[in-house]
C-alpha cells in the first residue's frame, strides 16, 4: 500500500480510499502532520475532553481512551485519515470520491453509492444530528469534534443500557459499538485496547503541541459480557483459514465495508494474480486499519516481519480492496507484509520470504495461477484504473524486495532454467527478462522524510544499496537523463532518482522487447518510448523465448487500466462501470510489448446477487513500463 513522496502525505490522507493525485507507495496507520499550525491562544484539548465528558455523561477515562485509540488525540488539521475519519474522535464521512481512488480503486464504477452506503461510514453525520453542530464544523473544530464523539458514545450507552453510568466498567459494550465493526472479534479487540489504555494510562504531546494525559485507572474491570448484547457476527475460527500447514495462520475478519463478498472462482470471476504489498506500518496497525469500517483498506493476508505469522482477513473467494484498482482487486489475492519500503532490506525477513513463498505456491495451485512474474506481481506493478489515478498508484513493496531470490523459492525449476539461459547481448526484436543479480546490483535512490513513515529519515538523502531494479535512460549513456514517465512528469525531459519515482525503472522478472543495442547498452520499448539501460554482455537480461510479443497495427493501440464491458452489455438494472482508455500513455505503431497471458473477456462483478457480467471485447495484459496495462486484443497482433 503506499504514496508520493510516498503513499500518503505526512498527514496520511485516506490510505486506501484516497483519491488519486498523490504519488503513492503503501498505507496504514495514521501518520501525524509534521507541519501543522500552532493552536490558537487559549485552546486546550485536555479541557475539551473534560468538558465533553461532563456534558454528555461519559466517564472521562473512557472518552480519552477511545480517542487515544482512534487518533492518539491528534486532530489532523481538518483532514480525513485512512478511515475517512475526522478529528480526535475519528468521525467518519466516506464519500464516493474517496473510494474512487486508493485501495478500492472504484473510479468509474456504477455502484459507488452502494459502496459508501453503510451507516458505519458516516458517523460524523450521526454525531452532527446528536449535537446540532454542522458537519462541516465537526471536520475542522477539534473541540466540537470531541463533543460530537462523546455524544455518539453516550447514545450507544443509552441504546444498550437505557441510561448513562459514572462507572467506566459499564461502558464496554458502548465502546465496542464505537468501533463500527460488525465482527464480534474485531469489536472485542478494539474495546480491549481501549480498556487496556484506561488501565495503564497514557500521556502524549500531539503534533500541534497539545499535551493530553490519561491517569491510570487500574481498578477498572470492564463488563466484557456486554459484548453479547451487540449481537455481532461471530469470528471465523482458525480452522477456516486458507493457508498451507507450513504457515502459522489465524483468521480475523476485515471490516465488511473494506471488501465484497463473492464466490470466486465458482461465480465466474477468475483469480489471475497474487499481489505482494508492504504495510508501511506495524503489523498490529495494519490489522486495525483493515478492521476499521470505512478505511477502504483490506487484504486477504497480513504477515508479521519477526516470525512470519499470518493473519488472514478476507477469504480468497471474496474481493479485498488492496490494489488501488477494482478490476485488479476483482481478479487477485493480496498479501501484505509488515515493513517499510524505504527500509525493505531490513524489514523483509527470511521468515517472510519463506512463508510467503509457501503461501503463494499454495494459492497458485488452488487457483491455477502461473508461478511467474507476470502473475505474481507487486503493488507497484498494478496500473491506475483511469488517467487521474496513474500518478498516485502505490510503489510498494519497493526497490528492496528481492524478487530474484523470492521467485527462486516459488519456482526453483523455472529459476534453474533461467539461470542456465545464456546471458548474451540481446538481439533486436527479441524478448528479454530483466534479471540483475540482487546482491551485486547496487543502485542509488533519494529518500526523503515523506518517503519514510518510520521517522528515521530526517532529510533527503542519497542511499546506495542492492536493489531489484535497473534505471532506464533516454540515451545509451550514464550521463543521459532518466526517462520521465508522462503520467508522473508530464512534459518533463527527465525523471528523478526518488525512491517513489517508479516511472524510470524496470524490475527483476519483467519482460520487454529489445528495440536497439549500442555497446554495453540495451534499449527496450517502454511506456510508448525507447529507453536504455546498462547491460554489458547481457549481464542484466536473460532470453525469454516463450514470451508472447504483441505488435500494434498501422494505428496506435488503445491502453486501459481495467477491462470492463461496454455499457450496452450490462443487464438491465445494473449500473455499468465506465471503461475509458488511458490517454497519458500510448502503444504506437511499430512498437512491441510482451503479453502476460492469453486475452481474457471484458468482465465485471456486482455483489448484488453475486452477478458476473462479461463483454465481447478481449484484453491482453501487457508489461508496458514498471506497471502492466491492458490492450484491446483486436488492435494488436
Amino acid at each position: 500500500m503506499q504514496q508520493s513522496s510516498r503513499r500518503r502525505s505526512p498527514r496520511k490522507l485516506l490510505a486506501a480510499i484516497l483519491a488519486g493525485g498523490a504519488v503513492a507507495a503503501g498505507c496504514f496507520a495514521v501518520l501525524p502532520s509534521t507541519a501543522q499550525a500552532a493552536q490558537p491562544p487559549g485552546a486546550d484539548r485536555q479541557a475539551s475532553f473534560t468538558d465533553a465528558a461532563k456534558e454528555f455523561g461519559v466517564p472521562l477515562p473512557v472518552l480519552l481512551a477511545v480517542s487515544y485509540q482512534e487518533s492518539q488525540w491528534d486532530d489532523h488539521d481538518g483532514h480525513y485519515n485512512t478511515s475517512g475519519g475526522y478529528g480526535p474522535m475519528n468521525l467518519t464521512d466516506v464519500t464516493a470520491k474517496m473510494v474512487s481512488g486508493g485501495a478500492t480503486g472504484a473510479v468509474g464504477r456504477g455502484d459507488l453509492a452502494a459502496l459508501t452506503a453503510d451507516p458505519a461510514l458516516h458517523t460524523l453525520d450521526a454525531a452532527a444530528n446528536l449535537t446540532g453542530t454542522p458537519a462541516a464544523k465537526l471536520r475542522t473544530d477539534d473541540r466540537e469534534n470531541i463533543r460530537a464523539g462523546a455524544a455518539l458514545l453516550a447514545s450507544y450507552q443509552r441504546e444498550l443500557k437505557g441510561k448513562s453510568s459514572a462507572d467506566p466498567a459499564d461502558w464496554y459494550g458502548a465502546v465496542a459499538k464505537y468501533s463500527q465493526s460488525s465482527d464480534r472479534k474485531a469489536a472485542q479487540l478494539f474495546a480491549d485496547r481501549v480498556f487496556t489504555t484506561v488501565s495503564s494510562g497514557a500521556s502524549r504531546t500531539t503534533v500541534d503541541g497539545q499535551h493530553v494525559r490519561l491517569a491510570a485507572q487500574r481498578a477498572v474491570h470492564p463488563e466484557t459480557g456486554q459484548l453479547s448484547e451487540l449481537k455481532l457476527k461471530a469470528a471465523v475460527t482458525a480452522t477456516d483459514t486458507e493457508c498451507p500447514p507450513t504457515v502459522d495462520c489465524t483468521f480475523l475478519a476485515a471490516a465488511a465495508s473494506n471488501g465484497q463478498v463473492a464466490g470466486r472462482p465458482d461465480d465466474g470471476v477468475q483469480i489471475k494474480y497474487i499481489v505482494l504489498h508492504d504495510t508501511e506500518s506495524s503489523y498490529d496497525a495494519a490489522i486495525k486499519t483493515f478492521q476499521t469500517a470505512g478505511s477502504g483498506d483490506s487484504a486477504h493476508y497480513v504477515m508479521r516481519a519477526s516470525d512470519a505469522a499470518v493473519t488472514q482477513m478476507t477469504h480468497a473467494k471474496d474481493i479485498a480492496f488492496h490494489a488501488g484498482n477494482y478490476w485488479f482487486n476483482m481478479h487477485s489475492v493480496g498479501i501484505e507484509h509488515e515493513g517499510y519500503a524505504a527500509h525493505g532490506a531490513t524489514w523483509y525477513s527470511q521468515a517472510q520470504y519463506r512463508a510467503t513463498a509457501d503461501l503463494v505456491k499454495y494459492l497458485a495451485a488452488k487457483y491455477d495461477i502461473p508461478l511467474d512474474r507476470e502473475h505474481i506481481i507487486g503493488h507497484d506493478n498494478v496500473p491506475g484504473p483511469q488517467d487521474s489515478y496513474v500518478r498516485g498508484m502505490h510503489w510498494d513493496p519497493g526497490p528492496y524486495w528481492d524478487w530474484t531470490a523470492f521467485m527462486d523459492m516459488v519456482a526453483p525449476t523455472r529459476a534453474a532454467h533461467t539461470d542456465s539461459a545464456a546471458r548474451r547481448v540481446p538481439r533486436v526484436g527479441s524478448a528479454v527478462t530483466i534479471s540483475p543479480e540482487f546482491a551485486t546490483n547496487e543502485q542509488t535512490v533519494q529518500v526523503c522524510p515523506a518517503d519514510d513513515p518510520t521517522g528515521a529519515t530526517t532529510e533527503c538523502t542519497e542511499n546506495t544499496a542492492p536493489a531489484n531494479f535497473l534505471p532506464v535512460r533516454t540515451a545509451p549513456s550514464a550521463d543521459a537523463p532518466l526517462f520521465a514517465d508522462p503520467a508522473i512528469h508530464p512534459g518533463a525531459s527527465a525523471g528523478t532518482d526518488s525512491i517513489h519515482d517508479w516511472g524510470s525503472t524496470v524490475l527483476a522478472g519483467q519482460q520487454f522487447v529489445v528495440a536497439d543495442v549500442d555497446g554495453d547498452w540495451t534499449a527496450i520499448w517502454f511506456s510508448g518510448a525507447k529507453v536504455w539501460f546498462h547491460n554489458p554482455r547481457g549481464v542484466n537480461t536473460c532470453a525469454a523465448p516463450g514470451a508472447t510479443v504483441l505488435h500494434s497495427g498501422d494505428q496506435a493501440a488503445s491502453l486501459y487500466g481495467s477491462g470492463y464491458p461496454q455499457a450496452s452489455e450490462y443487464p438491465s438494472g445494473l449500473s455499468p462501470s465506465t471503461q475509458k482508455p488511458l490517454t497519458v500513455y500510448a502503444f504506437p505503431a511499430g512498437q512491441a510489448y510482451v503479453a502476460t497471458q492469453p486475452p481474457v473477456s471484458a468482465d465485471d462483478f456486482f455483489v448484488s446477487g453475486d452477478t458476473y457480467v462479461t463483454g465481447a471485447a478481449k484484453y491482453y495484459t501487457v508489461q508496458y513500463n514498471h506497471r502492466v496495462v491492458l490492450v484491446d486484443a483486436s488492435q494488436v497482433s
